[in-house]
């Protein structure tokens, strides 16, 4: 992808109007594991794809709480993550300090697209490598944002981010008229079969691979209000490991297939999902580092 003089650095436009080291950072969002994110009327849900680095280590982190009504899904370099997430929880913090209030779900989503397109014109700055989906609620009810390394932050009814990201979408076009009205168990049905179409033919989504966030109203015939205090107050909550396995259950009966998913799925060795993670985007440019979460700054 050398690109002669031009990506050399973030300040300099090519001929073609184009700034190649913020296309390097879209680039390393499409390397990352898939994400989902869907709103209706009174709920948002994440969901996210997890991989392991190898058999001795677990899963990466994909869902990160900001504030009690704001929370992410990333796809691209955790450690850009990390420090993003940081700094949306101090801008949480300090409204909740200054104001006493918490801080609108546009307003948070506003202030990282700033940080991120300053980053675009400074030299001697990098473009971040990770994409955000942000769900929140506020007075004005759910929303669903995408930030982009670029800069920019859109609201959407639903998108997708990372590895496979286009099968994802073409699920929800077709769909998402039906996601305004829809209760939760059906929203989130509709978000694990578009997670579904993001994965190999040969794989299939487990408890240990998945992870699903939601933020609205207590829904107790779905979720397991004893474990979790967030999920009461209808707070940023996130369900992962055993907390998904009663939704997958309830996601496979509504499609007619066995409760309990293909066996060898839930045997698998995160070796496999290595393997799943190195096949990477399907547009992936050659030589392009595989694994979103799994692309770390020495690779790059």
């Amino acid at each position: 992808m050398f690109r002669n003089s031009y990506d050399s650095d973030n300040t300099t436009f090519s001929p073609q109007g184009k700034l190649f080291q913020v296309e390097y950072a879209l680039e390393a969002v499409k390397q990352g594991s898939a994400a989902i994110g869907l709103r209706s009327k009174t709920h948002a849900v994440l969901l996210t794809l997890k991989r392991s680095t190898g058999e001795l280590a677990t899963y990466q982190k994909k869902l990160i709480r900001i504030d009690d009504h704001v929370g992410v899904a990333i796809a691209g370099l955790t450690s850009d993550a990390r420090v993003l997430s940081n700094f949306m929880r101090q801008q949480a913090m300090r409204s909740r300090m200054t104001f006493g209030r918490a801080i609108p779900v546009g307003r948070i989503v506003q202030s990282i697209a700033d940080r991120a397109q300053t980053n675009t014109q400074e030299y001697g700055r990098r473009p971040y490598g990770v994409g955000f989906l942000v769900i929140g609620e506020d007075e004005t009810g759910p929303h669903l944002y995408e930030f982009s390394p670029s800069g920019t932050a859109f609201e959407y009814y639903a998108h997708s981010i990372g590895a496979r990201s286009q099968s994802a979408k073409t699920y929800l076009e077709k769909n998402f008229e039906n996601f305004e009205d829809a209760p939760l168990a059906e929203l989130i049905n509709h978000g694990l079969s578009a997670l579904h179409d993001t994965l190999q033919q040969d794989k299939s989504l487990s408890l240990h691979n998945t992870s699903i966030a939601i933020i609205g109203p207590p829904d107790a015939a779905i979720e397991n209000l004893g474990q979790s205090a967030a999920a009461k107050r209808g707070n940023f909550r996130v369900w992962e490991n055993q907390g998904v396995e009663e939704l997958l259950k309830a996601w496979r009966r509504s499609r007619g297939e066995p409760e309990d998913g293909p066996q060898e799925e839930a045997a698998q060795p995160p070796a496999a999902e290595q393997a799943q993670s190195a096949e990477g985007s399907e547009n992936a440019p050659a030589g392009a580092p595989a694994g979103g979460e799994d692309v770390t700054m020495e690779e790059q």
